[in-house]
């Protein structure tokens, strides 16, 4: 039996690496605390529940679901950006919605790349960014995220033939898996960037909420993400998007949307046809009472996982691990101690057999996350405190 040739560089992936590492710590009778995936335990608010639930009842939402169908969701989602960003948006043209943002960033590059055609990824960065492009045949440029500076990819360094060659460069910050922030000047360098080289720019951007406050004076607003449209007003070369995962606890819907370039939302919506229905109607009604109502639940999340990375962290620095307090996303990206930094697959893997505790390795994200492990902090402070201990024993023995 034959196989296509593009999957070769799907035969790792860090989430099943780290799911295989936890079963077999589990058949050996250990207590998992996973830290592994990014997968939020809290609950999606009552009224987008309730909007879910009211759904079922009415055997109008229980057929297949065609673009023109999802018309109310498209405005609301034009309507919350414009709110929140000062951007106009078409509900008609520039908005799409998605089975969640990764479905969305991985079919895209086969609407963009040609076979042989480069991308520009951050690295170390989301694993489905790199699925897509070689699921379309492309080849991917890294652009090494270093801490020196600031987690930003320096444009300069990017090779003129690759350039030459490339259709599209993808950005995503607040920054998975190194929690790093851009601002909006950075954006702005790199609409001008893409301008310049005819390039396609993707934004990722599933954290837009999730950026704490406390690390700002008092006398100064509180830090906001920007959006890559406010860089590219007229959406000329951007798209960027968004999911219900993170700020409302939607992550097992399913639910997401894109909003930029009409062409660019034409060209997905084209890939999308050929593969897949929009999902259940009634989604779709409890994402947009989660958009439309109260975001006191949005609010809450935020403050849960700041008080978990405080707890976190504090954990970390008692025991004698010193690591950045990371200023958004609902992760910890720690540098390695010594003895581990070359092989953080191997210091995760003989953690969580040892402690059962569970952690993604830092190359699984790109041969610059090598050194650094990622903690999620999808657990309660006291379970967040436990986890530590059992650190600390893995660390002294």
């Amino acid at each position: 039996m034959q196989f296509a040739q593009r999957l070769q560089p799907l035969q790792t992936n860090v989430f099943a690496d780290m799911d295989r590492a936890k079963a077999i710590a589990r058949a050996s009778g250990k207590d998992i605390i996973d830290l592994s995936l990014g997968s939020s335990d809290l609950p999606a608010s009552p009224h987008t529940i309730a909007a879910i639930a009211a759904s079922l009842q009415d055997p109008s939402t229980h057929g297949y679901l065609l673009f023109h169908g999802t018309q109310a969701f498209r405005q609301a989602v034009a309507q919350w950006y414009t709110e929140r960003f000062g951007i106009p948006v078409d509900p008609e043209t520039e908005v799409l919605p998605l089975i969640g943002s990764q479905e969305g960033t991985a079919h895209l590059p086969l609407a963009i790349l040609n076979p042989g055609d480069f991308a520009l990824l951050q690295d170390p960065g989301y694993p489905s960014h790199a699925g897509g492009v070689y699921l379309a045949s492309g080849q991917i440029y890294p652009m090494p995220l270093l801490a020196e500076n600031q987690f930003l990819p320096i444009f300069e360094n990017i090779p003129t033939p690759v350039l030459a060659q490339a259709g599209m460069m993808v950005l995503s910050y607040p920054h998975n898996p190194t929690t790093a922030i851009a601002p909006l000047t950075f954006f702005q360098k790199a609409v001008a960037f893409c301008h310049q080289h005819d390039l396609v720019l993707v934004h990722d951007f599933p954290y837009v909420d999730l950026i704490f406050s406390d690390n700002t004076p008092l006398s100064v607003p509180p830090l906001l993400a920007p959006s890559v449209l406010q860089a590219d007003p007229n959406k000329d070369c951007s798209i960027e998007f968004f999911t219900f995962s993170k700020s409302y606890n939607m992550g097992g819907f399913r639910i997401g949307y894109a909003i930029g370039n009409a062409k660019l939302i034409k060209a997905l919506r084209q890939v999308k046809a050929a593969i897949d229905f929009n999902q259940y109607r009634g989604i779709l009604n409890g994402a947009i009472a989660a958009l439309q109502g109260p975001q006191d639940s949005v609010k809450a999340m935020v403050a849960t996982f700041q008080k978990r990375r405080d707890t976190f962290i504090k954990s970390l620095h008692r025991i004698g691990w010193q690591v950045p307090v990371p200023v958004a996303t609902m992760y910890v990206w720690a540098k390695l101690p010594e003895p581990w930094q070359k092989d953080s697959v191997k210091f995760c893997t003989q953690l969580v057999e040892a402690t059962g505790v569970a952690a993604s390795p830092g190359a699984g994200f790109g041969k610059a996350g090598e050194g650094y492990v990622r903690f999620a902090l999808v657990q309660e402070p006291d379970v967040l405190e436990i986890a530590v201990e059992r650190i600390s024993v893995f660390l002294n023995a």
